[in-house]
């Protein structure tokens, strides 16, 4: 009976330490083309799935962070992530992001390609810890990212039973090509915690941060910072993710509105 509470307790403390250890900003915007914490689902071997990613920021910032920047506000984003399971641990995946601005117009941003690995995740239905990592290479228009290819590496680990999730993401971008190129990378941490509270509904915090490289820490109003209240709908064989974000630095966009949504597949 113990076991949950001090299992609480110890992810609380690992949370807090890696906020504190996020103290920094990233020197320039990022395109917010997927809005997740990664935690264990993969395809079934052979299994194909597609989800699409919308979101859109009706209040945000107004500067850009450098000439000629697509900013946010006021902008929808549309981006299809189709995914492949490789066999039980492995799953490989792409996002193809839309942009539609507030004029209507609707531009292709890039590509990213992703390969997931779990290898260690309890069995569907049961309780317990996971511990995985993604990689993610990206080539993104300097309209919508300054750096415009990125090699991104986000572990991924956390814990779950039928009513509780807890999961971190301390993600590391490493610049391939653009003005941060050869720079140490930067760390952009998120946090999940919900709580089931209806069959096949949970709800709960989503906190991304985006920070500076792990060589250069700045003032807290300069970081990125937002927190979701969000929340998860199964209904298979459709899966929902909304979410609304605050964001609580002066340098974040002040409201984000977001959905992914599992589109079924004929295998």
């Amino acid at each position: 009976m113990l076991f949950v509470p001090r299992l609480c307790a110890r992810a609380t403390a690992i949370a807090c330490t890696l906020v504190l250890l996020s103290c920094g900003p990233r020197a320039f915007a990022a395109l917010p083309d997927e809005i997740q914490v990664y935690v264990d689902d993969l395809n079934d071997p052979g299994q194909a799935g597609l989800q699409l990613h919308v979101n859109t920021t009706p209040v945000g910032v107004t500067e850009p962070d450098y000439p000629g920047e697509n900013l946010a506000v006021h902008a929808t984003r549309f981006t299809f992530e189709p995914s492949y399971g490789i066999n039980r641990n492995w799953e490989a995946g792409a996002y193809l992001p839309l942009v539609m601005n507030a004029d209507g117009g609707l531009r292709a941003a890039g590509f990213r390609l992703r390969l997931k690995w779990v290898p260690i995740r309890p069995a569907p239905e049961a309780a317990g810890f996971f511990l995985g990592a993604n990689g993610e290479l990206g080539q993104v228009q300097s309209r919508f990212e300054i750096n415009r290819r990125e090699f991104e590496l986000r572990p991924l680990l956390g814990w779950h039973n039928a009513d509780w999730l807890l999961a971190v993401n301390p993600v590391l971008t490493f610049t391939l090509r653009g003005p941060d190129a050869g720079h140490p990378p930067e760390f952009a941490p998120s946090y999940k915690f919900a709580r089931t509270i209806a069959q096949g509904i949970a709800t709960g915090l989503e906190y991304y941060t985006d920070v500076g490289t792990i060589a250069d820490i700045e003032a807290l109003s300069d970081q990125k910072r937002t927190l979701y209240w969000a929340f998860d709908i199964d209904r298979k064989p459709w899966n929902v993710n909304f979410g609304i974000g605050r964001g609580l630095t002066s340098s974040t966009d002040r409201w984000t509105v977001k959905m992914i949504i599992d589109i079924p597949l004929r295998n």
